[in-house]
């Protein structure tokens, strides 16, 4: 009701309703300054606001305001001598409130239902600095903030393309956070940037805070522990996934956006890539992808095979194992699930203590308290190897919804190996599969270019080939294939 409220005609009145709505809060600003007989009022929060801007910038071309300039009421006169690029008209307290909170100053003239509003906002961003979560040695070291304005900067100076579009919307019924979605025009195809917008406009939710808020509620409809977008705080690897045919979304306030469609191989991808040789590039990438397979099943192949199926494992190997087990008062699932755990809660103290502690207390837990374990004769030695390469595994991946959805399942695997020994690893194996392959974003199955195959897009997947080489940009994303030009190889021979 309230905020569909026109502005009165009135300053007094104005500024009575605004410190009303707002419940008189301490950084809400007035004052009232005459020019020609007319009366000039505007207001601002001092938390968002610069009051240099104000005083130096605003109050002087007020004050210097030529009234023999010949214009048809004294609104447009004082509108055109305001000497900002951001200058906009406002009618109703909604508007207002909105761009109060944005960092603007509202203008007020008596016997005037519209006021102006200038752009006067206080940097409360940091600059652009490293990349904290994704550091990489080559390549870029710049990484998104929280300045919506500096994110798109960061994409707009590496692709000066007219074909770049960005549409905006603004989410969240109290914070009004605007989300843009960034693509290349020539190259994503239109449903696909209409199905994105059309599922924003139906977020209806108190507050967007941060990405993680559109991640969630855009994957509401195929629940998955697998990522199916990428976040990342990269410009470069943003802008390479714009130039692939993928869409980005950005979010005010968060130094993170959201890359779709993803594919499983996308995890195994490093910002890096771009930057080495092909050679080495698909070695990488194949040790990522043997680290995820040894990150979910080493522990419950270990549990099938000491529990259920002996009879699989060497004589000479099976005879180490039980002379190290002898002793160990827990079953072998018990041993690994307290391990696991113990690992995990390590993981967890790592991420949350203070700096200045983390590092010692990882070396005590991961170090001392494994070693303790086995000379008590609590777990077994083979255990604890086992655990630590499961959990170094992990580390190769840069994302932490990766990472969380290899702990998940791997605590499923290990919970079937544990009642039914290799058939329930192979049964969950087979459901396991089974979930990636009926997954899908924006129409790209999630197993794509395996399954289904596609042959063109295996150039760029755990294989890397030359750039020369890939010409075409991956088939699944886009119609618009041709990337580089046939005729390169030949005006460069």
């Amino acid at each position: 009701m309230g905020e569909f409220m026109k502005l009165d005609n009135s300053i007094e009145k104005i500024f009575e309703k605004i410190n009303e709505m707002n419940g008189k809060s301490s950084d809400i600003v007035t004052r009232v300054i005459e020019k020609n007989h007319n009366r000039i009022g505007y207001v601002y929060l001092e938390s968002v606001s610069s009051d240099d801007k104000i005083s130096n910038f605003l109050n002087k071309a007020i004050v210097n305001m030529d009234k023999k300039k010949p214009f048809n009421s004294f609104y447009n006169l004082l509108k055109n001598n305001i000497f900002n690029s951001k200058v906009k008209s406002c009618e109703t307290y909604e508007d207002i409130f909105y761009h109060l909170a944005s960092g603007f100053t509202a203008i007020f003239i008596d016997d005037s239902d519209k006021a102006i509003v200038v752009e006067t906002r206080m940097i409360l961003d940091r600059g652009v600095t490293e990349s904290t979560s994704e550091t990489i040695v080559r390549g870029p070291k710049d990484s998104f903030t929280e300045n919506h304005n500096k994110n798109i900067g960061l994409i707009r100076k590496r692709i000066k393309d007219h074909n770049l579009w960005f549409e905006e919307v603004k989410l969240g019924r109290r914070t009004k956070t605007k989300v843009s979605v960034a693509y290349l025009k020539d190259i994503v195809p239109n449903y696909k940037v209409k199905k994105i917008l059309d599922d924003l406009k139906q977020i209806d939710i108190d507050a967007v805070i941060d990405t993680g808020y559109i991640r969630e509620l855009l994957e509401k409809n195929q629940k998955s522990l697998f990522p199916k977008v990428i976040s990342t705080e990269r410009p470069d690897l943003t802008c390479t996934s714009l130039l692939n045919g993928k869409i980005v979304i950005l979010v005010e306030n968060s130094p993170f956006v959201i890359i779709l469609p993803a594919v499983l191989t996308d995890f195994f991808h490093s910002p890096e890539d771009n930057y080495q040789k092909p050679f080495n590039v698909s070695f990488s990438r194949i040790v990522r992808a043997i680290c995820f397979f040894l990150a979910l099943f080493t522990p419950a192949l270990y549990i099938a095979l000491m529990t259920f199926n002996q009879e699989i494992i060497p004589d000479q190997l099976l005879i180490s194992v039980a002379t190290q087990r002898d002793g160990v008062p827990f079953p072998t699932a018990i041993e690994v699930l307290i391990f696991v755990l113990t690992f995990e809660i390590l993981r967890e103290a790592d991420i949350h203590a203070p700096s200045f502690s983390g590092g010692a207390m990882n070396i005590v837990g991961a170090l001392i308290l494994g070693d303790a374990a086995v000379a008590a004769g609590i777990v077994s030695p083979i255990v604890v190897i086992v655990v630590a390469i499961t959990s170094i595994c992990e580390l190769v991946f840069y994302d932490v919804d990766v990472i969380d959805a290899i702990r998940e399942w791997r605590l499923l695997f290990i919970l079937a190996a544990t009642f039914m020994g290799l058939i329930g690893f192979v049964a969950m194996f087979i459901i396991f599969v089974a979930k990636l392959s009926s997954m899908e974003c924006l129409g790209t199955p999630y197993l794509t270019p395996f399954s289904p195959l596609n042959i063109r897009s295996l150039k760029d997947s755990l294989i890397r080939v030359s750039r020369k080489n890939l010409k075409e940009r991956p088939q699944y994303l886009t119609k618009n294939l041709k990337r580089l030009d046939d005729n390169y190889e030949e005006s460069n021979s």
